[in-house]
């Protein structure tokens, strides 16, 4: 349990302030009502179009995750209210198999999630994401994976038939090479050593898996990038890729406190300096085609290492789905379950 701790929700024209301790953040489910699972993406610094999202908050705590701010538009706040306020989307299945119908689907490749991790604890209560899972595989529909989650390989039987039948990515986000330096900055999430399990097991089933190194943090995980990719292509992975920490609006806040509380003021002080020497004197970039990279000498050495290492361990290109695209809609007999 973690005291409840917000930075003021600028959605919000109310503002509170504790009198007393604050009380205890405790886990909350909510259940979202929308009426569609995937979202478009037209930035540049993202290499998808569309994602489908389960779940909104995310119970990993992780201090950097830009998806807080997301939280702030359905009332709640950046903080603790995004680690224990969880709204899932219990209709995702159906909405997915909605979508595919429509005629003016043409089997593009679906991220799963482009917000918070699909694989995150809930996710072994409630499947949504094996539901979703076995919707794109019914329809053939190419299907890519992010996660921080062991549990990933609970679904590897379904993600090996996806592959087999269209095409299926699974990419395991390892910021940080220690399961220490891990927990510092990502608590609730699956330690460092488990999800290197994850790459292992799904390298070992056939699924090209590749690992995400994002957020690169100046001052805190740079030095980790040449032991996250050597132990990452060992295990099976063949694809890598990095992007600088994004801090926007109170993102920044969260991430200050909670590095606060848990590193010393020096390392504290040395990490926010390193930032804003990669944001040219800012600790954030809001501009298309800026907010993921970064500036400076400081910057350029970090992504020179991560091109230099990434080419001597033979790590491939991101793979891309085929062309024209496996989709194929089932039979209208399947679909009526005759």
């Amino acid at each position: 349990m973690k005291k409840i701790s917000n930075p003021p929700n600028p959605y919000d024209s109310k503002s509170r302030e504790w009198l007393e301790p604050s009380p205890e953040a405790r886990l909350e489910i909510y259940e979202d009502s929308s009426r569609s699972i995937l979202s478009r993406n037209d930035s540049p610094d993202v290499g998808f179009t569309w994602s489908a999202n389960p779940y909104r908050g995310c119970f990993h705590s992780c201090a950097y995750c830009y998806a807080r701010r997301y939280h702030e538009y359905l009332g709640f706040g950046a903080g603790t209210d995004f680690e224990s306020k969880l709204v899932i989307k219990p209709r995702a299945a159906e909405l997915l198999r909605k979508e595919f119908l429509k005629n003016s689907w043409k089997g593009e490749t679906v991220v799963f999630s482009g917000g918070t991790d699909c694989y995150q604890p809930i996710e072994a209560v409630y499947e949504l994401t094996r539901k979703c899972l076995e919707v794109c595989l019914d329809f053939r529909n190419p299907a890519s994976i992010i996660t921080k989650s062991l549990l990933v390989v609970r679904d590897i039987d379904l993600l090996s038939e996806l592959n087999r039948q269209s095409f299926c990515t699974a990419v395991v986000s390892i910021p940080f090479a220690s399961d220490e330096a891990g927990r510092t900055i990502e608590p609730q999430a699956s330690s460092v050593t488990r999800r290197f399990e994850a790459v292992r097991q799904l390298a070992k089933a056939g699924i090209p898996v590749g690992v995400s190194l994002a957020p690169t943090i100046p001052g805190l995980n740079d030095q980790d990038i040449p032991k996250i990719l050597k132990k990452a292509r060992d295990l099976g992975a063949r694809f890598a890729f990095h992007s600088l920490v994004r801090l926007s609006g109170s993102v920044g806040a969260v991430f200050r406190e909670k590095i606060t509380a848990s590193l010393p003021p020096e390392r504290v002080e040395r990490i926010l300096k390193r930032l804003s020497e990669s944001r040219n004197g800012a600790m954030n970039d809001t501009r298309f085609g800026h907010r993921m990279t970064g500036k400076g000498t400081y910057w350029e050495a970090i992504s020179d290492l991560f091109k230099l290492t990434s080419k001597k361990l033979g790590f491939e290109d991101f793979p891309e789905a085929p062309s024209p695209s496996p989709f194929k809609a089932p039979s209208p007999q399947l679909e009526m379950g005759f």
